[in-house]
């Protein structure tokens, strides 16, 4: 046997049928490998840890319920029993009394439940920022007995409106119309419904849900961009690609039939000379590939209205490139957004939050639209004013070549629109939304 058998060649067994010299090693293993049974102490504070988990979940609860007037009341009364015990006055003696009397008094109007049937209708859940969501506030009473009068509560977001409900007789409904004024884009959560129970001096307040939150959609605000179409300047008829294809607009050869071929493409002349069926064989084409490249840097916008500004040009560019059937591929500082249809895109577009500074800006972001997207036909570059013309050359440098390049900036200082050239790219700096049809015309032309 060689060294190198010798060393693979496995222990001899011993008497238990184990190989010699390992059993003890692997006892020690499983006893180090064995769970610990814990000790008294540690039984001792893990459930100390459970309890006061569940002790911390309830306080919330009660420091939900204790409104503001309700903490006053309760405190003067501890610091009145306080006074009354420590130094014998019979005035505050009475006064601790009184408070008690009335905390205790103003919690009763905290047990029960108002069995209501609850339905939220909001007629549009994607409006334009600026206008009013209308919606409507359906409550029932389906029980047999009557129910007293409440208060609804709505939440919109950070706010909330508080509705009075009558007293409703046994299956009687009650309808309260509401309008939600839109003065910045987001997504907001109208809802969930709850029915506020509390005291008539606001000591407490406890809320019942009775609905899901519904989200509401505050699109940012786009123009329709008629009559101009960034895409026809390449792609107008596709660009060849080295694929082939059963249909399309380029013919490439003939072949022979094969199963599943569309008998459209069957080419009679060649079938009946040669005797063989034949079909025509396309060459692959594709429709002009939109990019659009929007900062979101918070560092390169002067101020909130250039980050919405340049929203909104992003919008109204890319509802263009899907209205002419671009492929439309949309890229921020925080990675790629879903442009599918408009609708989503604008959805997308809604819940668009600045970045954080690490992520960076439009320099970053073109080397990011360089390396997915090679192919592409037009790149739309958005950024703010605090970008430099340094900055700004470098980013268009890393778009590839051949793809035609228009950096956009929103300047809110900015009166009219400003065109320049930097390199191969055109540069727009515009002040506000109702300049970019004009701006745009002045490029294409």
């Amino acid at each position: 046997m060689t060294p190198e058998t010798v060393a693979e060649a496995p222990d001899a067994p011993g008497p238990s049928g184990a190989p010699a010299g390992t059993a003890p090693d692997a006892a020690e293993d499983a006893a180090l490998l064995a769970p610990r049974e814990a000790t008294r102490w540690e039984k001792v504070r893990e459930d100390a840890g459970v309890w006061a988990r569940r002790a911390g979940s309830r306080a919330r609860i009660i420091a939900e319920v204790i409104q503001l007037t309700g903490w006053v009341v309760i405190a003067a009364a501890i610091i009145l029993w306080i006074t009354a015990f420590s130094l014998g006055w019979q005035e505050a003696f009475v006064a601790a009394i009184v408070a008690t009397v009335l905390a205790l008094l103003c919690i009763v109007f905290l047990f029960g439940r108002t069995a209501y049937e609850v339905d939220l209708d909001l007629t549009r859940t994607r409006v334009v920022v600026g206008e009013r969501a209308v919606g409507a506030l359906k409550l029932a009473n389906l029980t047999s007995r009557s129910l007293l009068p409440s208060e609804i509560v709505l939440p919109v977001g950070s706010g909330r409106g508080v509705f009075q409900v009558p007293r409703l007789q046994a299956g009687e409904e009650h309808e309260e119309l509401f309008a939600i004024p839109t003065t910045h884009r987001g997504v907001l959560a109208v809802g969930p419904v709850s029915v506020l129970r509390g005291d008539p001096l606001g000591l407490f307040e406890r809320t019942h849900d009775r609905r899901q939150a519904v989200d509401l959609f505050v699109h940012p605000r786009t123009l329709p961009l008629e009559g101009l179409s960034l895409g026809q300047m390449r792609d107008l008829e596709g660009l060849p690609d080295q694929h082939l294809a059963r249909d399309d607009v380029s013919f490439h050869a003939l072949r022979e039939y094969q199963p599943g071929d569309d008998l459209r493409h069957v080419h009679w002349k060649s079938t009946a000379r040669t005797g063989t069926l034949m079909v025509r064989e396309y060459e692959q084409t594709r429709r002009s590939h939109f990019v659009v490249a929007l900062s979101t840097h918070p560092g390169e916008y002067r101020d909130p209205e250039e980050f919405e500004t340049a929203i909104s040009v992003a919008g109204s560019v890319g509802l263009r490139a899907l209205r002419d059937s671009r492929t439309l591929d949309v890229r921020t500082s925080a990675g790629k957004i879903r442009a599918e249809t408009g609708r989503r895109y604008l959805d997308s577009l809604s819940a668009l939050e600045s970045t954080k500074p690490r992520d960076g800006g439009i320099v970053a972001l073109a080397g990011i639209l360089a390396a997915h997207s090679p192919d592409a036909a037009v790149a739309v570059l958005l950024c703010g004013s605090t970008v430099d013309a340094g900055q700004l050359r470098l980013a268009c440098s890393r778009v590839p070549f051949g793809v035609r390049t228009l950096a956009i900036i929103a300047d809110s200082r900015l009166e009219s629109p400003v065109l320049r050239r930097v390199g191969d790219a055109d540069v727009v700096a515009l002040g506000h939304l109702d300049q970019l049809p004009n701006a745009l015309r002045k490029v294409l032309s």
